[in-house]
């Protein structure tokens, strides 16, 4: 773990804080491990700086766009004097500010399943953030394929979903949800820049949680906070038949049992 520079300690004093909670083992292996971030907008790109910042060795990012002033209000990684370019030139760099060590792979670019299997498979654990089911739907299938855990995260006015998929373990994203909301408007979709950034932290700590082993992450269960009132509840993602994108694997369906609040 020594680097030419100097000392573990010397090459570590950016993250002095967190090794109280996850330990040098636990930095090494953040150092080690390598996250594929589905999109970079509100909660994505919230998820993939505070990521860089606890030296995550790593980042590979997708998103495809330019930055659009409606953007502003919650995708920090962009810039209101580059408004009409691409959004991945930008967060790179803002993530590099953050943390210029951390190496980053980045495509402007669609979630498809041959991309996004590719991506996966170099990857440590996913974060879904992306916003449209079809990229959604694309990525679920591609950690199916290959096995990589995923973070579902997502919000919608001012509720926030999280969970952990493990492929072959628990219920995947068509388990959860199997058919598309006809009304769902992905694009203009009300929402608050605080409310996608505590998604996105929120993300990027069940991802650490995966790569370190501590605490206990979400697997097999949504966690569902209403940021108004935070009120939140524990739901455990009960298995049911038929599956249409894991059914080979697993038998499970969307049955959904609240167990706490």
């Amino acid at each position: 773990m020594e680097k030419e520079s100097g000392t573990f300690q010397e090459d570590m004093s950016p993250f002095a804080r967190q090794l109280k909670l996850v330990g040098e083992e636990g930095q090494k292996l953040l150092e080690k491990s390598t996250v594929f971030v589905a999109g970079i907008g509100g909660l994505g790109g919230t998820a993939a700086l505070y990521l860089a910042a606890a030296g995550v060795g790593k980042l590979i990012l997708a998103h495809e766009g330019i930055i659009k002033p409606p953007d502003l209000n919650r995708q920090i990684l962009m810039d209101a004097s580059r408004i009409g370019e691409t959004r991945i030139p930008c967060a790179v760099e803002s993530i590099k500010r953050i943390n210029p060590r951390v190496e980053i792979e980045a495509y402007p670019e669609r979630i498809t399943v041959d991309r996004a299997v590719e991506w996966a498979a170099a990857a440590d654990i996913v974060i879904d953030a992306r916003y449209d089911f079809p990229e959604r739907y694309a990525l679920n299938e591609a950690c199916r394929q290959v096995g990589t855990p995923m973070v579902e995260a997502a919000m919608y006015a001012f509720e926030i979903s999280l969970s952990v998929i493990v492929p072959g373990q628990t219920p995947c994203l068509e388990c959860l949800y199997p058919i598309r909301d006809a009304n769902w408007e992905p694009l203009g979709f009300p929402v608050l820049g605080a409310t996608s950034g505590m998604a996105g932290t929120m993300a990027a700590l069940e991802a650490v949680k995966w790569i370190t082993g501590i605490g206990q992450p979400a697997v097999g269960e949504m966690v569902r906070i209403n940021t108004l009132d935070l009120s939140s509840v524990r739901i455990k993602l009960e298995d049911t038949p038929l599956c249409p994108a894991c059914a080979e694997r697993r038998h499970i369906h969307a049955g959904i049992h609240q167990i706490a609040r």
